[in-house]
């Protein structure tokens, strides 16, 4: 998106795996322009996709989190490819990387140097446990600081011990992080001329996506022991029946509730017995109540009557569910592109400007996808970026996985 001074923020982006693509792919999706610099090869997640999920040759890994962007494949360990992408840096408002600590200052493409070359740059720099300190040269990622960040004790908790989150959702938190970072920054450069450096980590993010649940455990009385609950209590900190419960044949979930509400609506002397119950307190026994009374009831009976009562709950949907869920495609969430005659279904952009999601204008498939554009745009002679694809400086697109 531009404004009325038809600004487009330039990016150049180092990123890889999940955290750094996802800040990039934000941006891309509002109106920057992003070109990912990779290797020759292609950057990590052209090379691997979970679940053999590929789509012809092209990783679906890749299709989550390159939309909207410009490939330049080019080799950083020439000098000539580290000057071309310096002169790419040379006209960027950003750069974005999320190497391990000290990759990119090995390069030459360290914030100090970048800084030489762009003195208004802003640096943004995604790490796993920060740039600095004890714990900075361990392995960052994802189920690591699930981990390490408490996330995992907590969303187990229970008898069972604890319980890995589904989805890789401190990466992409930490992600939309960076992006809000470097907008902040952004404008701050509109607004000054000066450039900034911003640093986010995957630690931090895990921790930020907790802000809630930790500063009330912090401040809370006996905590030692509140984290522990039984399988249907879905919070340390919610009252019961806040949890999980299962149907006779479904699942759901049930968010906070009145008391008084919860048994009329299931016509449950049981429920009313309980309804003056400290539901935070003895939140197991109200719980394990609420667990026996739905047991033998449908998700049609119990939709009916919770829709009527006012009982804020949800089926618990799977993947297959949410494809076909009526309220995600009036929003737009999925959008289909294809790849070499396969349709491949994409995520689209989260929020909306002026009623409209932002649309998908290019996929890079393929690593080096845009380099002829790029390097004509850098003013290279088609002789010389001839010459410096021959060399093997610079790639250009090859189908087939590398």
């Amino acid at each position: 998106m531009t404004g009325s001074l038809d600004i487009r923020m330039k990016v150049i982006s180092f990123c890889h795996y999940l955290q750094g693509p996802a800040c990039s792919q934000y941006l891309a999706d509002m109106g920057a322009d992003v070109i990912k610099i990779e290797p020759l090869k292609g950057a990590f997640e052209r090379h691997w996709s979970g679940g053999n999920s590929w789509v012809t040759d092209v990783s679906a890994f890749s299709l989550a989190v390159n939309r909207n962007k410009r490939s330049f494949s080019v080799d950083l360990k020439s000098e000539e490819g580290l000057a071309l992408v310096r002169s790419l840096i040379a006209e960027a408002d950003v750069v974005v990387e999320n190497y391990r600590p000290g990759v990119l200052d090995r390069l030459g493409l360290g914030y100090e140097s970048v800084r030489a070359i762009n003195p208004a740059i802003i640096y943004a720099s995604a790490s796993g446990l920060g740039a600095t300190g004890p714990a900075s040269g361990r392995p960052g990622q994802d189920l690591l600081m699930q981990a390490r960040s408490g996330l995992v004790a907590a969303t187990g908790g229970g008898g069972e011990g604890p319980a890995v989150v589904g989805a890789a959702i401190v990466d992409q938190h930490g992600g939309s992080l960076l992006a809000m970072g470097i907008l902040g920054a952004y404008i701050r450069r509109l607004q000054t001329g000066r450039g900034t450096r911003v640093e986010s980590s995957l630690f931090s993010a895990a921790i930020d996506l907790q802000v809630e649940a930790l500063t009330k455990y912090y401040a809370a009385p006996g905590r030692e022991r509140l984290l522990e609950r039984g399988r249907n209590v879905g919070s340390w900190y919610h009252d019961a029946p806040y949890g999980l419960y299962r149907l006779a044949d479904a699942w759901i979930v049930l968010s906070m509730n009145d008391a008084a509400k919860l048994a009329e609506a299931l016509d449950s002397e049981d429920l009313r017995a309980l309804s003056t119950l400290d539901r935070y307190a003895e939140r197991e026994r109200y719980a394990s109540a609420m667990a026996s009374v739905l047991a033998d009831r449908s998700f049609a009976e119990l939709s009916a009557r919770f829709d009527a009562h006012g009982v804020w709950f949800e089926r618990v949907q799977t993947y297959e569910d949410l494809r076909a869920d009526p309220q995600a495609n009036h929003m737009g969430v999925f959008s289909e592109i294809d790849v070499n005659g396969r349709a491949a279904t994409l995520i689209s952009h989260p929020l909306r400007y002026d009623g409209e999601t932002p649309s998908l204008s290019r996929m890079p498939f393929y690593p080096g996808s845009d380099s002829r554009e790029i390097m004509t745009e850098l003013g290279l002679p088609a002789e010389r970026q001839a010459d410096l694809i021959e060399k093997g400086v610079v790639g250009l697109p090859r189908a087939g996985r590398q």
